[in-house]
């Protein structure tokens, strides 16, 4: 039998089993796979040596996203292109109701933005910013349109905040569309007293960000969240969680049998407070929400990935340059006011390659690193076994990863196009050698070969009550 393509000889490491193998590819799916498959008249990709992942997906990320007065540098041609280059080949990005608007037109717009201009398949949230009970109804229509995951936020006071009761009429109603919410958990309200408390003190250097966000006010929304989710009797997915305190809040939940889960970022594992008191207005550069923990922090964080208190590690990616670029206006917003900094920063590209070094380190297994980013992720938002694993029937959505090889991480190397990498620098114990997404290759021998008019949307299936 001929075969589109067969990716002979390399060790397969799926969530559950490791093992080598060829894997042949028909018409952007697996078709089979054992040793030995005949290649004759069929293109073949070698990788023996080499590591065959399931292909990443990258379930929180902001690509062409205005906030705070700045745009994000990256739209969805450069985010996804660096994407697929380190290893992700699906993202979930997020649709941002406007206040006064409807969900349909914030979706129909972020649908304009992708649509012909990613490299990846590609999936939506919803953010919600203005649910009147008389709303309520248009998410039964968003879960039809393939998108059942809505995100709310308990920050942001008049810009994103959501109060109890809007949050838990959402949660309600997800119990009958099959929906699940998607929640951002830290104490606004606290934190504006924090913001405003340090600005009349004259204390507006990029570190009072973290120092006005503690991470008992992450904590508390959490188990808040928890709470109303509890009651209403539905899922709930804490996005970025960044404090070992609001894990432990998912952790206790999770004992009681509570369907929650969280995902954490890498800057969370690998970054902390100490960034924040880098020279001049260095800073900014890590001003994210939640913002970098002391130190310490991170090793529970390693541990709930461990232990599966954790089940997710995704990006946030937000791209915001220091400097304005392209006519986009970057973080210079905020030197003289902290809380004027636009919020975020890159992951993207980097996410697999640093997640890679846990692996090394000993922290967690390689069939767990398949978990965290990519299995999971896809069974908890409708995209499993479609995405996120290798089997028969599956898109073949794969990276052959060069375990022996380093990777220097730099802005100026990677296809992010902001102007900092928060990792700059740092050598990262594996190289992305090449990246198929549906049975197209997309980069090979490290280089981005592929067209960005390739990506697909996903329509993500409702969670079945």
């Amino acid at each position: 039998m001929s075969y589109d393509l067969v990716v002979k000889g390399g060790t397969i490491i799926t969530a559950a089993d490791q093992y080598t193998a060829d894997i042949a590819v028909a018409k952007g799916r697996i078709v089979a796979i054992g040793e030995n498959i005949p290649s004759s008249g069929s293109k073949t990709l070698n990788a023996k040596g080499l590591n065959v992942l399931p292909g990443g997906i990258d379930v929180h990320t902001h690509l062409d996203m205005p906030f705070m007065g700045a745009t994000t540098a990256d739209d969805f041609v450069s985010g996804t292109t660096a994407a697929v280059c380190g290893g992700t080949t699906s993202i979930v990005d997020f649709a941002i109701q406007k206040r006064g608007s409807t969900l349909r037109a914030a979706l129909d717009e972020w649908h304009e933005k992708a649509e012909g201009k990613s490299a990846v398949d590609y999936a939506f949230h919803m953010i919600v910013v203005d649910l009147p009970e008389k709303a309520v109804p248009e998410m039964d229509k968003i879960v039809d349109e393939g998108v059942p995951s809505f995100k709310l936020f308990m920050a942001y006071p008049g810009i994103f905040q959501s109060d109890d009761q809007t949050i838990f009429r959402a949660l309600m109603r997800t119990k009958e569309n099959g929906g699940m919410i998607c929640m951002h958990a830290e104490n606004g309200g606290v934190i504006d007293v924090l913001v405003k408390k340090a600005l009349a003190e004259g204390k507006i250097e990029p570190k009072y960000h973290a120092l006005t966000r503690p991470m008992s006010a992450e904590a508390e929304a959490t188990r808040r969240a928890i709470a109303l989710a509890e009651m209403a009797g539905v899922p709930l997915y804490i996005v970025h969680l960044s404090a070992g305190d609001a894990m432990d809040e998912v952790r206790r939940a999770r004992e009681r049998g509570l369907p929650v889960s969280a995902e954490t970022c890498p800057q969370y594992l690998y970054l902390s407070y100490e960034d924040y008191e880098r020279p001049g207005f260095e800073g900014a550069k890590f001003v994210m929400s939640p913002p970098l923990r002391p130190k310490g922090n991170e090793e529970r964080l390693w541990r709930g990935l461990s232990q599966n208190w954790l089940q997710v590690v995704s990006t946030d990616h937000c791209s915001f340059c220091m400097k304005a670029h392209g006519g986009k206006i970057g973080k210079e917003l905020g030197k003289k006011d902290f809380s004027k900094i636009p919020n975020g920063a890159p992951g993207i590209e980097t996410r697999m390659m640093l997640l890679w070094d846990g692996v090394v380190e000993g922290r967690i297994t390689p069939q767990r690193f398949v978990e965290i980013t990519s299995t999971t992720p896809a069974k908890l938002f409708g995209l499993y076994p479609r995405k996120g694993a290798i089997m028969p029937g599956a898109d073949a959505d794969l990276v052959v990863m060069d375990p022996k090889k380093k990777t220097k991480l730099s802005h100026k190397l990677l296809h992010m196009k902001v102007d900092y990498n928060p990792y700059e620098g740092r050598v990262v114990n594996c190289a992305i050698q090449d990246v198929l997404v549906r049975g197209e290759q997309m980069v090979k021998g490290g280089r981005f070969v592929g067209k960005t008019t390739h990506g697909r949307f996903l329509r993500r299936a409702p969670r079945m009550n």
